[in-house]
């Protein structure tokens, strides 16, 4: 795993060039800049994020938080009311579609998103696109789709114009596709994964794994030589007896070196095992190799809930999430809301400065019926002493406490 992943995470630089298409397809469809040396960079970090443990949950609490709880809105604004609720035909909310896109950029560092209007600006929808599926055609102004890149057929891709150019569909329609991409130094044409630096670790992380796995398999059974004394005629009855005890004997881990020896006139077949204490080396492999992906995807352990097993800390949940909010987070919806603002502003002509993301911590340090400035008085903090609710509460508290 470790090797083919090596070889598929080659990525293409800015002077990679373009990749030739088959087929009789529009030609802007024939040539489009490859995503990684052989095109296929997003199958690797896709097959990798399915067998890593540790790497698939950091990329799903990234892409929950960065959608967040829902959308906040002007409630008087009817259109902000309708694309919150109902983003595209679909019937998807907005927090679906940004649940998608925070999803494609937590594992591509690149996400696609799909425009829709018509000539007179009466609808605007907005449509989460696989980032598999996407490339930029030559020209950098449209994204060729296809279903298949191992399989590419020109004639078999779609080219969507890339925003903020609009172009009219088959249906009549204006549509654009929305590029979201992470920057990195000396990539212009796509993103590059955030946790690019820890791919070897979660390689380690899905690689240990499956060790344990085999040794379960295997029946935990040692590794070593054995050794076997027979007569044989032939090469093939060589073969034949090896592959017999192969299937006897032979495992991963578990692996067995077999000798064959001529014929003795004592039976002088055995197995030697070789001991390793290897068991602890390989647990610590592992959990090195978490540490430093937790690290690579600029996260945090008890957000991704590999530190449970020690306690459950309220407190230190919500420490880093709070820094997480401020480093990671807010950051990343800044990324994805600024451009779906200006895209409401331009199409519908409506102030969408308003539409916000809903963040809520994973847990409470504070009952959910407490008011604001309840909570600023709990915690010290200064709070209005002229408002009549806060006179009224801090009343309640002295009376209880005279009266329990």
């Amino acid at each position: 795993m470790t090797k083919k992943i090596a070889t598929r995470l080659a990525v293409a630089s800015n002077h990679s060039e373009p990749l030739l298409g088959s087929g009789g397809g529009a030609p802007r469809a024939s040539k489009i800049w490859r995503w990684g040396s052989n095109n296929l960079l997003p199958n690797a970090l896709s097959l990798l994020a399915r067998r890593s443990v540790a790497h698939r949950r950091i990329i799903n609490d990234k892409a929950d938080y960065i959608a967040g709880k829902g959308v906040t809105y002007d409630q008087r604004i009817a259109a902000l009311h309708h694309i919150a609720n109902c983003a595209n035909g679909n019937g998807e909310t907005l927090r679906s579609v940004l649940s998608r896109l925070a999803m494609d950029m937590a594992m591509f560092g690149n996400a696609f998103m799909e425009v829709a209007t018509d000539e007179r600006r009466t609808f605007l929808s907005f449509y989460h696109i696989d980032a598999s599926r996407c490339r930029l055609a030559e020209d950098s102004k449209h994204v060729v789709l296809h279903h298949d890149w191992q399989r590419f057929r020109a004639s078999e891709a779609t080219t969507v114009a890339l925003y903020p150019d609009f172009e009219t569909a088959a249906d009549g329609t204006l549509r654009a596709v929305l590029h979201f991409k992470s920057y990195e130094p000396m990539f212009s044409h796509y993103g590059v994964a955030p946790y690019i630096a820890g791919i070897d670790a979660a390689a380690i992380v899905y690689k240990t794994d499956h060790w344990n796995i085999s040794r379960i398999d295997n029946a935990f059974q040692l590794s070593g030589v054995m050794m076997l004394d027979n007569a044989v005629d032939s090469e093939e009855e060589a073969d034949r007896i090896v592959r017999i005890a192969e299937e006897k004997f032979a495992g991963n881990p578990g692996q067995v070196l077999f000798v064959l020896r001529g014929d003795n006139e004592n039976d002088n077949s055995r197995f030697i095992p070789i001991n390793t204490s290897s068991d602890g080396d390989w647990q610590r492999l592992h959990t090195q190799a978490e540490s430093d992906l937790v690290v690579a995807h600029s996260w945090f352990r008890s957000l991704s809930g590999l530190d449970y097993a020690s306690g459950f800390s309220t407190e230190r949940i919500l420490h880093e999430y709070e820094v997480a909010l401020n480093t990671v987070i807010l950051p990343q919806q800044a990324e994805l809301m600024e451009p779906i603002r200006q895209i409401i502003h331009r199409v519908l002509g409506i102030d969408a400065s308003s539409l916000e993301i809903v963040n809520r911590p994973p847990t409470r340090s504070k009952p959910s019926y407490m008011r604001v400035w309840e909570a600023r008085k709990a915690d010290g903090l200064d709070y209005d002493e002229n408002d009549t609710l806060q006179q009224r509460f801090l009343a309640e508290i002295s009376s209880k406490s005279i009266n329990p």
